[in-house]
């Protein structure tokens, strides 16, 4: 896809977050695709499972972390790949701002038939210059004394 096409709509871009951070096993994310559609500033916010506060990234240290985790898995011989999809999204918008709600599952493989996780994306999005801008993208997964709301899933 072209960067025209992946941040003409919120419903684009959010497909190609998901789609640029996606990869096979041997492979690394489209980092090349996902760049451009963040703001300069942008955060990504991974959730924090130990109990303290999360930590805040900027792209190139969200890139970093993600490709050393699958240079670890590489030299292992456990990478299996990470496919993310969306299940479903709530979207909110007021003027050049929007939020999305998106609910997703993770597989390592696009063909599994159920996911290792589940959880909800939080994306702020701005619209300014002919194209929407991801400001913010934060997250938190699904687990036993966590689950999915029923108003998240299809």
């Amino acid at each position: 896809m072209s960067l025209q096409t992946d941040s003409a709509s919120v419903e684009a871009i959010a497909t190609a977050l998901y789609e640029s951070i996606s990869r096979v096993s041997g492979a690394f994310s489209n980092w090349e695709r996902m760049r451009p559609l963040l703001s300069p500033g942008a955060r990504i916010i991974p959730p924090s499972l130990q109990g303290g506060p999360p930590t805040v990234l900027d792209f190139e240290a969200f890139r970093q972390h993600v490709d050393d985790n699958v240079l670890q898995l590489q030299a292992e011989g456990n990478d299996r790949g990470f496919h993310e999809r969306e299940l479903a999204n709530r979207t909110e918008r007021f003027g050049n701002i929007a939020h999305v709600w998106s609910s997703y599952a993770s597989r390592y493989s696009a063909d599994d038939a159920e996911p290792f996780t589940r959880g909800i994306n939080s994306f702020q999005l701005t619209y300014h210059g002919g194209r929407w801008w991801v400001m913010t993208i934060l997250w938190d997964v699904e687990r036993a004394d966590n689950p999915i709301p029923p108003e998240y899933l299809p």
